[in-house]
């Protein structure tokens, strides 16, 4: 196995801020990192996935009115046994339920999907235990994906205005 093959099925830890993020776009970012999608040796029966840790869960953002009208519902298996909750009581009982169950439902109904879950740590506010363990953070990936770094990405948006009115 060469250098870079080894690399490549290396396990990476992503810190994702969900600080006014909607909730079903970055679940699906965050199913896409737990399944390994982007790396080069990606195949769908291989675990080659990474680890993320979610942060600030409680202060996500939802469009449009599904904070009050989504509902989340389970049955206990016994007659008259459905809950059904709406998404502000729901992620009141239980701040990090609504990302579990989102990312839940964005990965492949397979074998793999619970060792992919057990790489995802969610954690409601902003203090978590994996400090150390953090390689990647989700706003540093958007930037390095275009090839931009932060400071050459500020001065190509500055320049786009300029080339537009010319």
């Amino acid at each position: 196995m060469s250098v870079k093959t080894g690399l490549a099925y290396g396990r990476v830890w992503h810190l994702v801020d969900a600080k006014d993020k909607v909730l079903g776009k970055l679940a699906q970012r965050v199913s896409i990192a737990l399944r390994g999608k982007y790396k080069p040796t990606f195949h769908p029966s291989v675990d080659t996935g990474d680890y993320v840790v979610v942060v600030n869960a409680r202060h996500m953002a939802l469009t449009g009115k599904k904070a009050t009208q989504k509902k989340y519902w389970w049955h206990s298996g016994y007659p008259g046994g459905v809950t059904e909750l709406t998404y502000d009581k729901f992620a009141d009982e239980h701040p990090t339920g609504p990302m579990k169950k989102a990312v839940y439902g964005m990965l492949p109904k397979n074998n793999l999907r619970k060792a992919q879950m057990g790489r995802l740590f969610i954690f409601a506010d902003t203090d978590h235990p994996y400090d150390q363990n953090i390689i990647r953070s989700y706003e540093q990936r958007a930037d390095s994906e275009l090839g931009l770094t932060r400071g050459v990405a500020e001065e190509a948006a500055a320049e786009l205005p300029e080339a537009k009115t010319k």
